[in-house]
């Protein structure tokens, strides 16, 4: 079996919801996104049993702060043994090079990427903040910063990954949340596409989360989106 480029987001309540689910897949068959609500309520302890189950866990908690406790809280996070972590673009090139140090301090050796606009946030949401570049070009500019601070990709929404791919080839790594299957309801996201579209555009791995936790038959979602992807 291929490598699969599916992150199941496991954005459940609970580490017991997260497990029941987690307990019905195989490590081939995804890999596994948990974000601030789980480790906040399961901690790291949670992200130790999934690392243990033999799966690439991508740790999402964005780190944003000062260049030395984002430095620190990457080193944490990768002694963990996490297949990928992130921090926020917007943090600025001294935050992202801390970052990258923190990172490299550790024994293992996870992705490191960086979230440029979150996919909830469109042009509007984007100028109520004061930012007044539309997303793609302000995507654009933030992955250039991350690719100069040799951080291995970013989160993007998957309506840049081919603006971006032509900016930077592989390995960089797109990530791109907001996926959503045709039957799927778009939820909170309002930069959505396919996982088939998302991948033609150059799309490294697919953060899908509702679509298939939520769904009636959650593991045939799950399978179904594999092959049509293989």
């Amino acid at each position: 079996m291929s490598e699969s480029k599916i992150i199941v987001a496991l954005d459940y309540p609970d580490h017991r919801s997260a497990l029941t689910f987690v307990d019905q897949i195989e490590p081939q068959s995804c890999k596994l996104k948990v974000g601030k609500e789980l480790f906040t309520r399961a901690g790291p302890d949670f992200v130790r049993i999934l690392v243990d189950k033999g799966y690439d866990v991508f740790l999402d908690l964005k780190f944003h702060d000062i260049p030395n406790t984002v430095k620190n809280a990457c080193h944490a996070a990768a002694d963990l043994g996490v297949w990928m972590l992130n921090v926020h673009a917007l943090g600025g090139r001294a935050m992202l090079e801390a970052s990258v140090e923190g990172r490299d301090k550790s024994q293992h050796s996870p992705y490191l990427i960086a979230v440029t606009v979150l996919t909830s946030m469109d042009n509007q949401a984007l100028a109520e903040v004061g930012i007044s570049q539309d997303a793609q070009t302000q995507v654009l500019r933030l992955a250039k910063l991350v690719d100069e601070c040799q951080l291995d990709g970013v989160v993007c929404s998957a309506q840049e990954a081919s603006s971006l791919r032509k900016q930077h080839t592989d390995p960089f790594l797109l990530v791109t949340p907001g996926i959503r299957p045709e039957s799927s309801d778009k939820g909170d996201q309002k930069r959505v596409m396919t996982p088939q579209q998302a991948i033609t555009a150059g799309a490294s791995y697919l953060v899908i989360g509702r679509p298939i936790t939520q769904a009636n038959e959650p593991i045939a979602v799950l399978n179904e989106i594999n092959q049509q992807l293989s």
